[in-house]
């Protein structure tokens, strides 16, 4: 029993001895052993390792893993004068631990002191170019990505430097106005919208005219020659009235010149129409000569001449 006691009494000693010398860091991690406050060893790969007890010694980690780091939206100039806030994000992770512990020391101090820098980056950077260059409906002025590029390269050298940190990446999540811009903004806007319209239906009006013009061109066009080709059947239909009223004349003058005056007389005479002619008229002569008897006598000779068909 009292061997036993000693064995289980070494096995704790040797367990608590353990505990307090020996440490694990794994893959995500650095680690910085340090003698009385004073970094004496920097461990950069995962495994076990030993130190001497505590208080002589103790082990530091630090996140080896990317960080995103979300800062409050900051006010910034472009070059003509365009005040906007720019809400940005920067992703950030620790390569230097005995920097990082010597300038920053946690994650918190790190996020503090990169905030100031991106701030300051995107303030610089940003008043060197215009508006257009940030925000525009023409995709050929937009030069975001340049300019953050820009950003990214010059928080990754001042944080590698200072603070042992690398800067992968900074971009901008979101771009907006003062709210005291917004109106003044908001009216620009429109008066732009409404002069485009303006532009668009001038256009569209000028179109319409030439349009319009056209279809005119075309209606004259088409009405000429239908009036050309009436006319032209018009003078050929003449012709061939012309052509029977002569072959009806040369055939029985007297006939014609008969049925001339009646189509005469059904035209000027009605049941209330009053003629005052002369005695040497022409129109008048025709009825007062009209013998009926000898005109149906003529008629029938004429007919009778007729040779049969």
């Amino acid at each position: 029993m009292g061997k036993a006691r000693y064995y289980m009494a070494g096995i704790g000693i040797l367990t608590l001895l353990g505990y307090t010398i020996l440490f694990t860091v794994d893959e995500t991690q650095y680690a910085i052993v340090t003698t009385f406050g004073k970094p004496v060893k920097t461990i950069t790969e995962p495994g076990l390792y030993w130190k001497l007890p505590a208080p002589a010694q103790t082990v530091l980690r630090f996140d080896k893993r990317l960080q995103i780091f979300d800062p409050r939206p900051t006010e910034n100039f472009t070059r003509d004068r365009k005040n906007l806030v720019v809400d940005s994000y920067a992703c950030w992770r620790v390569v230097d631990p005995n920097r990082f512990l010597e300038k920053t020391q946690t994650i918190e101090g790190a996020e503090s002191s990169l905030s100031v820098l991106v701030a300051s980056q995107l303030s610089a950077e940003l008043g060197k170019h215009e508006l257009s260059a940030i925000v525009s409906v023409k995709e050929g002025e937009v030069k975001l990505d340049e300019i953050m590029d820009s950003v990214t390269q010059r928080c990754r050298d001042t944080a590698l430097a200072d603070y042992g940190i690398e800067v992968l990446d900074v971009r901008i999540k979101r771009v907006n106005l003062p709210d005291e811009n917004k109106q003044s903004v908001y009216r620009r806007m429109r008066a732009e919208r409404e002069q485009k319209a303006k532009e668009y239906r001038a256009q569209a009006e000028e179109q319409a005219m030439i349009i319009r013009a056209d279809t005119d061109k075309q209606q004259r066009e088409i009405l000429s020659a239908a009036y050309k080709d009436a006319q032209g059947i018009k003078g050929e239909g003449e012709a061939e009235a012309i052509r029977v009223y002569a072959a009806a004349y040369n055939r029985d003058p007297k006939f014609y010149r008969f049925m001339r005056t009646l189509a005469a007389y059904k035209k000027i005479l009605t049941e209330n129409t009053t003629l005052v002619l002369s005695s040497e008229s022409e129109f008048l002569k025709i009825l007062s000569d009209f013998d009926p008897a000898a005109f149906s006598n003529e008629a029938e000779n004429d007919a009778e001449g007729e040779p049969e068909q």
